[in-house]
């Protein structure tokens, strides 16, 4: 079954800049774009970044814009997200995400997520 791995949260301090990782499995990485997500606490989850098949194409919300960095390594089945001079309010659980064939809108599979609390 399809299976994607999140790593690199946990407590960082105010413009700290760790990375995460996703590592997929059960499918075919370099035929999906990825995508991340995340999910601040009392919110509804929301759009970071994604990735197209070949790592050429990204798209970023306004929120990370200039601050995250999303790529991917095919030959390691791996998507990552470089974050920089992260805020408070960067504070959230972060999803990796498969999107779907049809459309890179919505989303076909996720990971299980990985907090990352951002202390001031």
């Amino acid at each position: 079954q399809v299976q994607l791995v999140e790593s690199g949260g946990g407590l960082v301090q105010a413009g700290a800049s760790p990375r995460l990782s996703c590592a997929a499995s059960g499918l075919t990485f370099s035929n999906r774009a990825m995508g991340w997500f995340r999910q601040a606490p009392g919110k509804e989850r929301e759009f970071v970044a994604r990735i197209s098949l070949s790592g050429i194409s990204t798209y970023y919300s306004d929120s990370v814009k200039g601050r995250f960095t999303i790529s991917r390594d095919n030959s390691k089945n791996t998507v990552y997200l470089q974050m920089n001079s992260l805020k408070p309010e960067d504070t959230a659980v972060y999803y990796c995400a498969a999107l779907k064939t049809s459309s890179w809108s919505a989303v076909d599979y996720w990971g299980q997520g990985t907090q990352v609390t951002v202390s001031s």
